[in-house]
């Protein structure tokens, strides 16, 4: 492998941890976001909508999770 083949690396390496990154950013403040719809609502929730939102809430971390597991495996292998 010469070195522009590792410097074209850690350039896709940065694009797509930059990707990552604003994915990872925007499914944590979905779930954020979600647990804020719940406190704020209280008791006044309906249960089902809060089974719902807690559902969603866990969907938007797994996903986050998920963006941030891509970026540490890319960056192990630069």
């Amino acid at each position: 492998m010469d070195r522009r083949d590792d410097t074209r690396n850690v350039v896709e390496a940065i694009k797509g941890d930059r990707h990552d990154t604003l994915d990872e950013a925007t499914e944590r403040v979905k779930a954020g976001g979600e647990k804020m719809k719940r406190a704020v609502e209280g008791d006044q929730m309906p249960l089902g909508d809060r089974i719902a939102s807690h559902a969603k809430e866990f969907g938007h971390d797994l996903k986050a999770d998920y963006d941030k597991s891509k970026r540490d495996v890319r960056d192990e292998s630069v």
